[in-house]
């Protein structure tokens, strides 16, 4: 099918357009010359007969007509038909008339004043070709004004086709292959562009305007390079640097551990210190790995209901003093394979803000081949606040509830997900509530 939203096709098309449109204007030229010269050819011979008959000053006396040649009439013009001396002036008219014949025939007159007398001359043309006189018009010497010029305006309309029919398929060939030329540098731009190749000098010495889009697209694959480098870098060093206190802090926290065993109460709190400090661990790690190319990271095989009992569990201090209850759903172990410090933390966003932002009712994980979801019976998303679900530092601050946070926590999932070929999709309860969707294709 053509499709007219390519730029080849859009010039073909315009190049055909063209050209059809300039073979619709020689038509037109050839039509109105064609009209010019009959009246002209006409009129000159109309004069010629005037001047070379002898009888017209006699008829001009009698008030007769005079037909001096095939299809000429000669009037005094006191004695002209009154149809035609109603409409004749001094410039040459033609219509379409019938004859006694039952022949439609083109009527050329005009008047004319010649040696002291008015006349109105007039011409009946029939359209015959010098082949068709025989049969028309017998033996007779005289020949029709027109009947040559017929011929040769049949002659020239033939060549006139075939030079337009040429003209469109020459149209049609130099579009196609000049829009190839002009296509191509772009083709290989795009192939450039698509196998991640950072050298375009090739096409960037091109003086063309895609040379410019050339130099555009690689000064700024230049500057990207950069960018990720940099944040890349950041990472790192960011990463390197907390990790080497978070390694002494777990260190301490299980040296007081063993030391405080016959203090329940201060055992508890040491427990907390080094549980924060390995989750604190594990997001620097998952952080790190968002960093990186997704076709870098090996995706080891993980079982997702595991997952989703840890972060549950871990959690739970959230509904501490709430009235909400928690429970997973999933008929069997559904396996996939990804990183788990990026499922953990895209997961546990999710049940997070389930927990803080629902005060009664329930959260539910449903687990299935195909997906997880979270569904709280909390305070829902206000309309005005969807359009905002995925930016960063946006967040819900009802006046009953005073929830910490900084409005990251969607984003960082939206991220994990892009990051992961995955799909988040979110929608309302009808008793209230949200239920956001981690769609991960199929598990194992």
């Amino acid at each position: 099918m053509f499709n007219t939203d390519t730029i080849a096709n859009k010039f073909r098309l315009s190049y055909l357009l063209f050209t059809i449109l300039l073979c619709a204007t020689f038509i037109a030229i050839f039509e109105v010359a064609e009209d010019k010269i009959e009246a002209l050819l006409v009129q000159s011979y109309l004069l010629q007969q005037l001047q070379l008959t002898t009888e017209v000053a006699e008829a001009s006396l009698q008030s007769t007509p005079v037909t001096p040649g095939l299809g000429v009439s000669i009037y005094p013009l006191s004695s002209a038909p009154q149809a035609l001396k109603a409409q004749a002036t001094s410039n040459i008219q033609q219509k379409s008339v019938v004859t006694k014949k039952g022949q439609e025939a083109d009527l050329y007159f005009f008047n004319y004043h010649y040696e002291g007398h008015d006349y109105l001359l007039s011409y009946l043309d029939t359209g015959a070709t010098p082949q068709q006189l025989p049969a028309r018009y017998g033996d007779s010497d005289q020949y029709p004004v027109l009947a040559l010029f017929e011929e040769l305006e049949a002659i020239f309309l033939r060549a006139l086709v075939g030079v337009i029919l040429l003209s469109i398929l020459m149209a049609f060939i130099f579009s196609y292959l000049s829009s190839k030329a002009i296509i191509k540098p772009l083709l290989d731009l795009k192939d450039a562009v698509e196998a991640d190749q950072h050298n375009f000098d090739e096409l960037t010495d091109l003086p063309s305007e895609v040379g410019v889009l050339a130099r555009a697209i690689d000064d700024k694959n230049n500057k990207l390079e950069q960018y990720l480098k940099r944040e890349q870098l950041f990472t790192g060093d960011v990463s390197h640097e907390l990790r080497t206190p978070l390694t002494i802090i777990m260190g301490a926290s299980e040296v007081l551990q063993a030391q405080l065993s016959d203090h329940p109460k201060a055992l508890e709190f040491t427990q907390r210190i080094n549980t924060t400090a390995k989750e604190t661990s594990e997001i620097i790690s998952a952080l790190l790995l968002l960093s990186r190319a997704p076709e870098k990271l090996d995706a080891p095989k993980i079982c997702i209901n595991h997952i989703a009992q840890s972060e549950v569990t871990r959690l739970s201090y959230l509904l501490q003093y709430k009235r909400v209850t928690c429970r997973i759903e999933a008929a069997e172990d559904y396996h996939t394979f990804v990183r788990p410090e990026l499922l953990k933390m895209a997961l546990g966003n999710l049940i997070k803000n389930a927990f803080q932002y629902t005060d009664s009712g329930e959260v539910v994980i449903v687990i299935d081949e195909q997906s997880i979801s979270v569904s709280d019976t909390g305070l829902g998303i206000p309309d005005h606040m969807m359009p905002l679900l995925y930016k960063r530092f946006e967040r819900i601050e009802p006046k009953e509830l005073k929830v910490e946070g900084s409005g990251l926590g969607l984003s960082i999932v939206q991220r994990i997900m892009s990051h992961l070929g995955w799909r988040l999709t979110h929608s309302s309860n009808k008793a209230g509530g949200s239920t956001f969707t981690i769609h991960y294709g199929q598990a194992r």
